[in-house]
């Protein structure tokens, strides 16, 4: 599969630059770098390109580019071996002729949870269930796989319709995850990179302390998107981002029922609050655990 990979990296290269790609307008732009609207001339598939920006690879000074450009491509070929149908699907990845990495991804329609909330409040509780368990099912497969997210949060998770199914969850940016299965020594792209990975509001403990991670980090991520689902309102809400990581690792959340006028089933509130525990070992131990949980709400 590798190999493949490896084949498909190069021709999505070569297509670029004969211009099979044709960029569109951008429709984001986040840390690592922007994503753009493109089309292949030959497929006639439109698709989502994320453009990483150099520096993001190379590190602040510039320094250890070869070594991330490798972690690059490992992450890459680690997250198109992922088929969970609430995966989004990594297509191909290269670089372009001015050597910028990217990585091609199926074209989403729908919403993302940030902006759904924003737009229409907090969310039924047994909407919320059905969406934490097709995040599980993305995160399982992961987990399995030796993968942790690392940046699980409301504006990685889509909403959208397939087929005739509506609120069908896509998780999004498994192109730059983290292996925490045993390496040579050396790290992710996201630590060779010198980056901090993570959102502070949805940032567990353990990642805060820098420590290793695993699956369970997610998860603790996972309890803090459910609890802005179900309430409308971060875990902890502080001025500075370091205010607010100090929090998640000092601080005991209040109860999801407590900060909504919705309707929490007793067991959702307990779970949502085992997820935020601050320690690993309290959490649930898996996303397939959890997603049963969830299942007997």
């Amino acid at each position: 599969m590798s190999g493949v990979l490896t084949r498909l990296g190069q021709q999505v290269t070569k297509a670029r630059e004969m211009g099979s790609y044709r960029l569109g307008e951008l429709l984001g732009r986040g840390g690592m770098g922007e994503v753009y609207l493109a089309h292949h001339r030959m497929l006639a598939r439109p698709a989502a390109i994320k453009l990483i920006r150099p520096d993001a690879l190379a590190g602040r000074d510039g320094t250890r580019a070869q070594l991330a450009a490798a972690r690059f491509r490992r992450e890459a070929e680690a997250a198109a071996n992922l088929k969970s149908a609430h995966t989004v699907q990594l297509y191909d990845f290269g670089v372009t002729e001015d050597g910028r990495h990217y990585l091609v991804m199926e074209l989403l329609e729908g919403i993302n949870l940030d902006a759904l909330v924003r737009r229409d409040g907090p969310l039924p509780a047994a909407r919320v269930i059905d969406i934490l368990r097709q995040v599980c099912d993305s995160l399982q497969e992961a987990h399995d796989a030796g993968l942790v997210h690392r940046d699980i949060k409301p504006a990685n998770i889509h909403l959208g319709r397939v087929g005739r199914q509506h609120d069908f969850v896509k998780v999004l940016d498994f192109g730059l995850v983290k292996s925490f299965a045993p390496t040579t020594g050396n790290d992710s792209l996201a630590s060779v990179a010198g980056l901090a990975l993570g959102t502070p509001a949805y940032m567990s403990p353990e990642m805060v302390h820098g420590e290793v991670v695993d699956g369970r980090s997610d998860l603790y991520s996972l309890g803090c998107v459910a609890y802005y689902l179900l309430t409308g309102h971060l875990v902890f809400e502080a001025e500075t981002a370091i205010q607010t990581v100090l929090l998640h690792v000092q601080q005991e959340p209040v109860p999801p029922s407590r900060r909504t006028e919705n309707p929490v089933p007793p067991t959702l509130d307990r779970l949502v609050l085992a997820c935020l525990a601050k320690s690993p070992a309290d959490r649930p131990q898996s996303a397939v655990e959890l997603a049963a949980e969830l299942t007997a709400v």
